[in-house]
């Protein structure tokens, strides 16, 4: 630690900032609101932004809030309650605000990432974390319990992966009450896969994709996997695409 020239220079800054507080307010407190220690700088920095540009915090909402939350003196400013007002914006997730000796404070940002939307309502973070934004992406979408948005965002990212050689998008995952899990993909397959070993099944899909698509003609439309010797699939019949009685085959 001692030959660490930059945690000796952290250690340092942090020691004499600490006497000097100590100094000021043991010599008198009128001390705390002398010109030296009026704020005049606070930058703005993200945690996962791009050239030190935000994806979605707008520059006016940055400026808003310093105009109305940062008051005081060095000393005297409230920290948390400007953490809390950045972290009122809707795509804020996390907001840190501290002092840098002796006029300025330094404001991180992390915006969040989305992953996918719940019920055209709100989106899910790629932490499992709902909240409420607005955005034009394209994104898939989760139902069922908002409770269990953290367990359906792990369990997508490992759903995508497992279909990554199929080249088939997930566009839906459901994850009903009783824990049941159901997949729909981009070129209208649904894939039941039930409460129970679902990764070996849909792992045990795409090795058999090739297997399963040779038995038919017609395009695939749904898959149950919930089988221990086979598939359940139906297909529409071309001639009956539109109709509402689907044919149903097993695949052993």
């Amino acid at each position: 630690m001692w030959d660490n020239h930059r945690t000796l220079h952290i250690l340092a800054n942090g020691l004499f900032t600490l006497a000097a507080l100590i100094a000021v307010f043991v010599i008198s407190p009128s001390v705390i609101n002398l010109p030296i220690f009026t704020l005049n700088e606070v930058s703005v920095g993200g945690i996962n932004n791009i050239n030190g540009e935000f994806k979605h915090v707008k520059r006016e909402q940055i400026n808003s809030i310093i105009n109305s939350e940062v008051a005081g003196s060095f000393f005297t400013v409230d920290l948390d309650k400007i953490s809390n007002a950045f972290e009122k914006l809707p795509w804020v997730r996390t907001a840190s605000v501290r002092r840098y000796w002796p006029q300025s404070l330094e404001v991180v940002l992390e915006e969040h990432v989305a992953l996918a939307r719940r019920d055209n309502l709100a989106l899910v973070n790629i932490h499992g974390e709902v909240f409420n934004a607005v955005t034009d992406k394209w994104l898939p979408a989760f139902t069922g319990p908002v409770e269990n948005s953290h367990e359906v965002a792990r369990q997508y990212v490992v759903f995508r992966k497992l279909l990554k050689p199929l080249q088939q998008i997930i566009i839906q995952v459901d994850f009903s009450p009783r824990r049941a899990w159901r997949i729909h993909t981009k070129n209208g397959i649904v894939l039941e896969l039930g409460r129970e070993q679902v990764e070996a099944r849909l792992e045990l899909y795409v090795s058999a994709h090739g297997h399963i698509i040779s038995q038919f003609k017609q395009p695939i439309t749904y898959v149950d996997l919930r089988y221990q010797n086979g598939f359940s699939v139906r297909t529409l019949e071309a001639n009956r695409r539109h109709s509402h009685n689907p044919s149903l085959k097993k695949v052993v």
